[in-house]
């Protein structure tokens, strides 16, 4: 699994009958210091993310998993938006503090 932000959108007009009403984001990897990576994946939505959002995206044979995604063109999927994330028992990321914060 991907610790990942969104930090965009993917429109495409032509694609694959399989991919038909999938919204497709472009997600930036964090690392655990919440710091933005150098890498990028660009993901099929599947639980309503939006820019902005810490998310989780999966990989491979696990982006097909999700019930929009099975058996789909799919290899990589958001399956979640993170609300906290706590590591060796300090709190390092906290939606609701982030969304208070702008």
């Amino acid at each position: 699994m991907i610790l990942g932000k969104v930090v965009g959108t993917v429109v495409s007009t032509h694609k694959d009958e399989g991919m038909t009403g999938f919204k497709l984001l472009v997600v930036q990897n964090l690392n655990l210091d919440m710091k933005l990576a150098s890498s990028y994946v660009i993901a099929c939505d599947s639980v309503g993310a939006g820019i902005g959002d810490v998310v989780i995206v999966v990989q491979g044979s696990s982006a097909r998993l999700t019930e929009q995604t099975r058996n789909k063109p799919v290899d990589a999927a958001i399956i979640c938006i993170v609300d906290s994330i706590e590591v060796n028992h300090t709190l390092i990321y906290e939606k609701a503090k982030e969304a208070a914060a702008l």
